[in-house]
């Protein structure tokens, strides 16, 4: 594999994450998924600017929904949204 091959798997193997209002748009090559925040959990010791419930992000968005969201991709999902949220000053909790 040479440097350009290596660059465009990189690009391929990216998440984006945007925040948008009251969502997450997280964009994986041509998948996207779109993950809405749950009210703050009740029993928390601060207030969470976002909740995500992790069992409840099982398939991508259209024209995808076909495809799972492998435990692989679901563990760069957390690791990026963290990073989106504390790059904006932002507490996310995952459940």
């Amino acid at each position: 594999m040479n440097e350009n091959d290596a660059l465009a798997r990189r690009g391929r193997d990216r998440l984006i994450v945007t925040l948008t209002e009251g969502a997450f748009r997280v964009t994986h090559g041509k998948k996207v998924l779109t993950i809405f925040s749950s009210p703050d959990l009740l029993e928390a010791e601060a207030p969470a600017d976002f909740v995500i419930h992790l069992d409840e992000i099982l398939t991508w968005d259209p024209p995808h929904q076909d495809c799972e969201v492998a435990i692989e991709d679901l563990q760069k999902i957390v690791t990026a949204i963290g990073e989106e949220c504390d790059r904006r000053g932002l507490v996310v909790e995952f459940e």
